[in-house]
């Protein structure tokens, strides 16, 4: 008989988290020199509470890596360092999504299309299977689905519920039933019901609404979402549609989630271009959370509220204008490891 799985939250305890390091082969290659200083400020303050896998591609790009992590204080006790090619460096999206599998892993290797075939992949598309090949993972098993999702596209609360967007995913599935797409979204991640969200949208995100620059599960009873109060703000109007839907959502015994809304930073600008600067695309690491700043008057509310709906935890900012600038955030650049995982 197969030993059952299950889909753990990101909160529950951590093995470690996966990235990989920007390189003149990526989209960063314009800007890689302030890119190198804000990934390095991130990898800095993962090792603090854990351990970070960090793809490379080569030996030259492991050295420069090496110099910015340490200019960056990284704990190297905390580091391992893979070599690896890859397109980019979106690893939510990209790397395993870990279900646990009795004692054991699986490592689920969705088929990635860099968002509906935006951008190259080919690379991208095979860094679960190399992973699992290297033996990165020890024993954990890799299982292979010809289905476009993206990690950053779902929220699961570890017991069975999964939270996402409709627009995202029949994006990718155009041809797909909501029935359908929700049967395999059950099957493949062993989930019980999907919460669906019908509005929620930020100018500068080409994910097509990703649930991780909009709403988070923080505890199977707690959600924190990205808030706009500003009327005159072209986001004004879907936020709070999806607000109300946040409302409107039960929990499996029939009560109502508890409701954490982040404020509304200020537009970020980038010649022009308004960049998707979402204080929900935080990510959970061991003791803390760490969670998008921007420069704005908005940061230290957004702090505090991130505080209330993690109180036993530090709240860490990471300034992250630079990374938003390809339209992504912190945990777009991050996957975690669940604790057991062999890494």
């Amino acid at each position: 008989m197969s030993e059952p799985l299950r889909f753990p939250a990101e909160w529950e305890p951590q093995a470690g988290i996966l990235m990989a390091w920007p390189h003149a082969g990526t989209d960063w290659a314009e800007r890689l020199e302030t890119t190198a200083v804000c990934f390095a400020a991130l990898c800095g303050a993962i090792t603090r509470f854990e351990p970070l896998l960090l793809l490379v591609p080569d030996e030259s790009v492991e050295a420069d890596a090496r110099a910015a992590l340490t200019a960056a204080g990284c704990d190297f006790s905390r580091l391992r360092l893979i070599r690896m090619p890859y397109d980019d460096t979106w690893l939510r999206d990209s790397g395993p999504i870990t279900l646990r599998e009795g004692e054991g892993f699986r490592l689920l290797d969705f088929h990635f299309t860099a968002w509906g075939g935006k951008f190259e992949a080919g690379l991208d598309d095979q860094i679960v299977a190399r992973l699992a090949e290297q033996g990165h993972f020890g024993a954990a098993r890799h299982q292979r689905i010809e289905f476009a999702l993206e990690g950053g596209g779902i929220e699961t609360d570890g017991d069975g519920t999964l939270l996402s967007t409709w627009h995202c995913l029949h994006e990718r599935h155009p041809d797909k039933s909501r029935a359908e797409i929700e049967a395999v979204l059950k099957e493949t991640l062993h989930q019980h019901r999907v919460l669906w969200l019908e509005h929620g949208h930020l100018e500068g995100d080409d994910t097509d609404a990703h649930i991780d620059t909009l709403a988070r599960f923080a505890s199977p009873s707690r959600i924190v979402y990205q808030g706009c109060q500003d009327t005159a703000d072209s986001h004004y109007g879907e936020l709070q549609a999806m607000a109300a839907e946040l409302r409107a959502l039960r929990r499996t015994d029939g009560t109502p989630y508890e409701l954490f809304e982040l404020p509304w930073p200020q537009p970020v600008l980038d010649g022009g271009r308004r960049l998707a600067a979402s204080y929900a695309n935080f990510l959970i690491v061991n003791g803390a959370v760490l969670m998008p700043v921007y420069g704005d008057a908005a940061d230290a509310e957004a702090l505090a509220v991130m505080a209330r709906a993690f109180p036993s935890r530090e709240i860490v900012g990471i300034p992250c204008r630079d990374l938003i600038w390809q339209n992504g955030s912190l945990h777009c650049c991050t996957m975690q490891l669940p604790e057991g995982l062999s890494t």
